[in-house]
């Protein structure tokens, strides 16, 4: 494999370890207000990769198709949207806000939230596989500045995603260095999942539009599900909001400048 798609695959799980990082500086429980900046940020940034970096890409590279360009994309991003919504179903995980009882309630909430946040990973690491996928074929539409883009957007969006992790799992009994583990290895899934989509490429090529839209509509199912409630939670404040302009802006910012 390129050393260069290798690195690549490689940034947003760094970003994931960095954030997970965080929990060695922190002092008692994760502030409330703090843990819904962050989701606001995530989120932000997770849009901004999903239109320009994903769905925009998707139509130009079904242009062909004339007025039903669009097409590809929107048949991908339900998919992507349906897979999620199928695994949030028949995979028992639950959310960073949710409480468990019981003699066995510190194991159930580390593993719950563990594997609700490495589910919600995959389709990240899928979408930077995809665009480096892409890239190496030789697609004109798709540069290495606008792959590396998109990784490093998921990788800030993966910072806050991690502490997000290990700080509540922290807050909740568990030690420092097992909730940095836990938080970074919920992040080993993207490049694995972006390595095997990157070794399908001849099969990825034919359909690349439609996994662009794909991996848009799974990210998107990930921002509507999980970090729109979360920044939404509590008493109103304009502090997410004011972090989703952020990452919206940065992302956006990101994908013009480099790609």
């Amino acid at each position: 494999m390129n050393i260069l798609i290798a690195e690549g695959l490689m940034i947003p799980f760094l970003g994931t370890a960095l954030g997970s990082a965080c929990v060695f500086f922190m002092k008692g429980e994760m502030n409330a207000g703090l843990q819904r900046a962050l989701a606001g940020f995530a989120s932000g940034v997770m849009v901004a990769a999903s239109i320009w970096s994903l769905l925009i890409p998707a139509m130009e590279q079904s242009e062909s198709m004339g007025k039903l360009s669009f097409v590809p994309a929107v048949t991908g991003f339900c998919l992507g949207m349906l897979f999620l919504l199928f695994l949030d179903m028949v995979i028992p995980h639950m959310h960073l806000d949710d409480t468990v009882e019981g003699p066995k309630a510190n194991l159930q909430k580390t593993t719950m939230m563990v594997l609700a946040v490495t589910l919600h990973n995959i389709p990240e690491g899928m979408a930077v596989g995809v665009v480096y996928a892409g890239w190496a074929s030789g697609n004109e539409t798709i540069t290495a500045a606008g792959a590396l883009a998109l990784a490093l957007g998921i990788a800030i969006q993966n910072f806050p995603e991690g502490a997000i992790i290990s700080m509540p799992l922290h807050g909740k009994g568990v030690t420092k260095t097992k909730a940095c583990l836990y938080g970074a290895l919920s992040g080993i899934v993207e490049p694995v999942a972006g390595f095997i989509t990157v070794m399908l490429t001849s099969l990825v090529v034919p359909i690349l539009p439609y996994l662009l839209g794909f991996a848009a509509g799974a990210m998107m199912y990930v921002v509507v599900e999980e970090l729109v409630p979360e920044m939404s939670e509590g008493e109103h404040s304009n502090v997410s909001t004011i972090m989703f302009m952020i990452g919206f802006s940065l992302m956006l910012a990101l994908d013009v400048a480099l790609g």
